[in-house]
């Protein structure tokens, strides 16, 4: 049985169609590309204006963050020092995060005592978090991978700003369901379509929207979907705030009600969530 059914957006039919299970929207003009060293770089470029090894400092301080956020629900077991004989021990956490990037997020992951393993298409960047950074990282998609190759392999499962291209919806969602041992946690960050842009200005929306992105989510459309999956949300924030962008009357109010209302309703143009697979 299908997880998904989409029929033609009653607004925008030439841009999307709507899920009727989940609200997830399919960007309809969008195509496949090629994911190398250049797009890496390039893209990061054009979007920070600062390329990702000068950025460093900042993403290892956001893996923290989120690093931190997910030890709220989910603290590191220490492993047990004492013999091997004794069958006490407790076994470190797996991390798998797909889109790995240079590997920043898995390394700070290991540094906090999980087991990690990442997917990554960029050779440039597979090859630094091999040899600069010691990490497991293979140069593989992650359709790659079977549903039972990696069945309840990993505690956690991360993917930031990833899952949005990948245009075979079904088969990155059976993945993750699969590959989460019951009671693990599922961390992405994702675009929202529940936020300012969107919500205010669909015009610039969509003269701005990467064309590589073939689904749009919202924390509406997200709730739902991991519902059925047999998932809870335990967190979901915006991950920037745009007020500026918002030519509603949100746009107006000030800056600390905005903020405050965003957080409430997890209200931005991007999002993070986690989000717990129930154990029965």
């Amino acid at each position: 049985m299908s997880l998904f059914d989409f029929i033609p957006h009653r607004k925008f039919p030439e841009y999307y169609e709507i899920c009727q299970h989940t609200g997830v929207l399919r960007f309809l003009p969008a195509k496949q590309r090629e994911y190398g060293d250049s797009y890496f770089m390039e893209e990061y470029m054009s979007q920070y204006k600062k390329s990702y090894y000068e950025d460093e400092p900042n993403l290892r301080a956001m893996a923290k963050r989120r690093l931190a956020n997910l030890a709220k629900f989910s603290p590191l077991s220490p492993v047990a020092n004492v013999g091997t004989s004794d069958r006490t021990a407790i076994p470190k956490q797996t991390l798998l995060e797909i889109g790995s990037a240079a590997g920043f997020f898995l390394d700070e992951a290991r540094i906090a005592g999980f087991q990690t393993r990442g997917l990554e298409l960029s050779p440039k960047e597979v090859e630094y978090s091999q040899n600069t950074l010691g990490l497991d990282v293979e140069k593989r998609s992650v359709l790659s991978v079977g549903e039972e190759e990696w069945k309840e392999s990993f505690s956690v499962v991360s993917a930031f700003f990833v899952i949005e291209h990948i245009e075979d919806i079904e088969g990155i969602w059976r993945r993750l369901l699969s590959w989460l041992q019951p009671g693990g946690f599922l961390y992405l960050a994702v675009p929202s379509s529940f936020g300012p842009s969107f919500e205010t200005n669909p015009k610039e929306w969509f003269l701005t929207h990467p064309s590589d992105h073939f689904f749009d989510y919202s924390v509406h459309s997200l709730k739902k979907l991991l519902s059925i999956l047999g998932f809870d949300v335990n967190y979901v924030r915006p991950m920037s705030y745009h007020s500026y962008r918002d030519l509603g009357l949100r746009g107006k109010l000030p800056e600390w009600l905005y903020r405050l209302y965003a957080n409430q309703f997890a209200y931005g143009d991007t999002i993070e969530l986690i989000a717990r697979k129930r154990t029965h």
